[in-house]
């Protein structure tokens, strides 16, 4: 059994930050600053809110009898007493046997054959370790992209104006950005264990390492790209942000509506109608606030039992990273045209340069992840650079597959013709079929 410290860091994050930022709003009311007070408090409450929420929700707190739990989380403590939780099932599992084991069926990821399926007991320890683990992963991303991200714009926007830094938002800001870092990682997991729910996945360091290099060049340009594009056009970066948040929150709703289907409801069996639109909104919701800032990997799909769009491909994922470059080259020239004489002292081109590098650097980590150390890259159809590539119509190279035995093939073709035809058409159908599956 495993040590929870996955656990351990979401919660210390949470913490850490949480109560940063709330020294620093202490410091804004001292100065006056009651604007950046607010925001600054806007953008700790909501992602605690929602991480409370969350973890009463997975752990189905409001069809059982725990009024004590109820009352932490309504205290924000909920995080802490969870994080105490697991440690003292790890600290006493193995100390009393087993009642009854749960036994579960993953495949193993196939090299150039068939995947076997492999049995594996889980304990009641374990699996309310596993639990934890999946509750904290979710809030992780919450805390990452609701509150870590718009916090560490808002901070590095309030250094450019007052052209300083204190240590109190200094703090802050560094822990935003580590918790960004490991919500982002968090959020590629759990969207490659969405995906491939049927199969063993295991990641290996250089696939974090990858992800890690991505989800932080990314980030880090888009929120630079943010701060400069605001600190000389104020009037315009709330509504760019809004704009871009909203078309990310209402795109699955009206793709939900266009395709006819019935109201979702099988969500959580003990949610009310209106409950279960609530949810969905939480979760739209979520979904908009990762696009803003980076690549969700995963595609909502409200019509699906499962909300996800299992065969979303590189179709829309070339599509947002077209647009979003675009956008960072509107952004950052329109800051070069506008900039202010605080600016002119350092050298404006070769710093927006800088920042399309970032970004650049950013997609290239982005393709070397899935084309050499995703998890469950050999269940893909063809190679991702192919596939990106093909989805911008620019080059075609060969795809990556496993080599297929010809002897047994030109045995049968040269003793039944027939058979050996019908079994091209076959192959050409599955293969036909396979590309069009999800690389993500």
């Amino acid at each position: 059994m495993r040590l929870p410290s996955s656990v351990l860091v979401s919660v210390s994050l949470f913490t850490a930050e949480t109560t940063a930022a709330l020294y620093l709003s202490t410091t804004y009311r001292s100065a006056g600053d009651k604007i950046w007070q607010g925001f600054t408090l806007l953008f700790t409450l909501v992602p605690c809110v929602l991480v409370q929420l969350t973890l009463i929700f997975i752990h189905r707190d409001l069809s059982r009898d725990r009024p004590l739990i109820l009352l932490l989380h309504l205290l924000q403590l909920g995080p802490v007493i969870r994080c105490l939780d697991a440690f003292c099932i790890y600290g006493s599992s193995g100390k009393v046997e087993e009642p009854y084991v749960t036994i579960t069926r993953k495949k193993q990821m196939p090299r150039c054959g068939r995947a076997e399926e492999v049995e594996h007991e889980i304990g009641q320890a374990e699996g309310k370790l596993v639990a934890h683990r999946a509750a904290f992963a979710r809030t992780s991303v919450i805390q990452a992209f609701l509150g870590s991200a718009p916090q560490l714009t808002l901070q590095l926007y309030i250094c450019v104006l007052q052209k300083g830094v204190s240590i109190g938002r200094g703090t802050l800001m560094v822990i935003s950005l580590l918790s960004i870092v490991y919500g982002a990682l968090r959020c590629n997991i759990l969207a490659i264990k969405i995906r491939y729910d049927d199969y063993a996945v295991s990641v290996r360091p250089a696939a974090y390492v990858c992800v890690l290099l991505w989800r932080s060049f990314e980030i880090a340009t888009r929120v630079a790209v943010l701060v400069l594009f605001g600190s000389v056009m104020k009037a315009w970066l709330l509504p760019v942000v809004l704009l871009s948040f909203f078309a990310f929150f209402l795109q699955p709703w009206v793709a939900f509506w266009r395709s006819g289907s019935p109201f979702p409801e099988s969500i959580e069996k003990t949610l009310t109608r209106v409950g279960t639109a609530t949810a969905l909104a939480m979760l739209t919701f979520l979904y908009a606030g990762i696009n803003v800032f980076c690549w969700s990997a995963v595609q909502l799909k409200l019509e699906d039992p499962d909300l996800i769009d299992k065969n979303y491909g590189w179709r829309r994922a070339t599509a947002y990273y077209s647009v979003r470059f675009v956008e960072n080259v509107a952004l950052t020239s329109l800051w070069f045209a506008y900039r202010t004489e605080f600016y002119r002292r350092v050298d404006a081109p070769v710093l927006e340069l800088l920042l399309l590098l970032s970004y650049v650097f950013a997609v290239f980590f982005m393709l070397l992840f899935y084309q050499c150390c995703h998890p469950c890259r050999h269940l893909f159809s063809s190679s991702p650079v192919q596939g990106l590539w093909e989805r911008c119509g620019a080059l075609r190279m060969p795809p990556v597959s496993c080599p297929q035995p010809a002897r047994t093939q030109d045995k049968v073709s040269q003793e039944n013709p027939e058979q050996a035809k019908d079994a091209d058409d076959e192959q050409v159908s599955v293969n036909n079929k396979d590309a069009n599956q999800c690389l993500c």
